[in-house]
């Protein structure tokens, strides 16, 4: 397995800290830095996917042929559909159980999913094209775009760097210009998650890993940028804490330049994000030297991301549950916490159990 390193490290916190952020009015949400930024840990969760990306691209500092890299992409594509359907079925049976166990028909319309329940044909139909989508499960199928369109960025890379970033900021800003965005069906409505929007920080995180003249990735230059960093994120959380943001009725048209909005990644959002990467870069070092066990935990989780998120995203769902049973209490909060946090590590330690058995059955073959 991968040593701790910055990526894994933060990618488990990003993981972690969804899953708190994923039960709504949890005790403990106050640690997570939403409260402070302007941005979350989707926004992370996504950059560090196309760093990600920039792995499988130039896995050992080689460009693997055009077509056999294309292949693995689709592969993880339909993996990582097939996560969305699998963990959206779970939910659904969680909810159902959870209405009947409770004798609460409203729990069945929690999270977008009174349409499964009233008109299951074609919501069931809308799943699996994913143009119907839980609440809170809604990040995988912008996963699965990115992931599809992953080919045509690496295309356009290998091609010039330059012609990927103008072809992703060209799409950005043409949809905020226009406010594009996926309908959903059967349920009226747009993606949680505008993949169109989404892919800069996507192509972004693509970029940054890019490796420069001297084997490092571009990204090892952006702390030298810490004295403009900091003082936006400073900036940032403090306007967000006085409720000082653009209010939408008052700025010039087209809104979506000057507000901060989650569904289409808007600018100030993308910018103090980019802000507070840049700002927390250089701390994985001093934390992995002097507090190790810190950055094994974490980055346990971020090598097993995909299977660490499912299991969060059902635990997330079983914390409004219990919550929703047992009250809003310090002690429910906190044991919600506990025992999601180690189910997550759990599932991370299975998950390289599996890895290592797998790998001592090959020679033994």
């Amino acid at each position: 397995m991968r040593e701790p390193n910055a990526v894994d490290f933060w990618r488990g916190l990003a993981l972690v800290t969804i899953f708190v952020n994923h039960i709504p009015g949890v005790w403990w949400e106050f640690l997570t830095h939403r409260n402070i930024s302007l941005s979350d840990s989707a926004e992370l969760f996504v950059f560090l996917a196309g760093w990600s990306l920039r792995r499988v691209a130039e896995e050992g500092g080689e460009r693997p042929p055009l077509g056999g890299l294309l292949l693995r992409l689709s592969g993880r594509a339909i993996s990582i559909y097939a996560a969305q359907i699998f963990l959206t079925t779970l939910a659904i049976a969680l909810i159902a159980a959870a209405a009947l166990a409770l004798d609460n028909p409203l729990l069945l319309e929690w999270n977008n999913s009174a349409a499964v329940f009233s008109d299951p044909v074609p919501a069931h139909v809308g799943l699996m094209l994913l143009t119907h989508q839980l609440g809170y499960f809604d990040i995988l199928p912008l996963y699965v775009v990115l992931m599809l369109a992953g080919p045509v960025m690496v295309v356009l890379d290998r091609i010039s760097p330059a012609l990927l970033i103008v072809a992703s900021l060209g799409c950005y800003l043409a949809v905020l210009a226009t406010g594009f965005n996926l309908p959903t069906w059967p349920v009226d409505g747009v993606w949680y998650f505008n993949p169109l929007a989404w892919q800069i920080v996507f192509v972004l995180g693509f970029l940054f890993a890019r490796e420069s003249r001297t084997g490092q990735p571009f990204a090892a230059a952006l702390p030298r940028l810490r004295w403009l960093a900091w003082p936006v994120v400073i900036l940032a959380a403090v306007a967000l804490r006085t409720g000082w943001l653009p209010d939408p009725l008052q700025v010039p048209e087209p809104t979506l330049f000057y507000v901060v909005d989650k569904t289409y990644l808007t600018p100030l959002r993308l910018g103090q994000f980019l802000m507070l990467v840049i700002a927390m870069t250089p701390l994985f070092s001093p934390i992995h030297r002097y507090v190790p066990g810190i950055t094994e935990f974490f980055s346990a989780m971020g090598r097993n991301s995909l299977n660490v998120f499912c299991v969060a995203s059902l635990l997330s769902l079983a914390g409004q549950i219990a919550r929703f049973i047992f009250g809003s209490a310090f002690l429910t909060d906190t044991a919600i916490l506990a025992v999601g946090v180690g189910a997550l590590r759990f599932t991370a330690w299975v998950s390289e159990w599996r890895s290592r058995a797998r790998g001592s059955a090959k020679p033994a073959r």
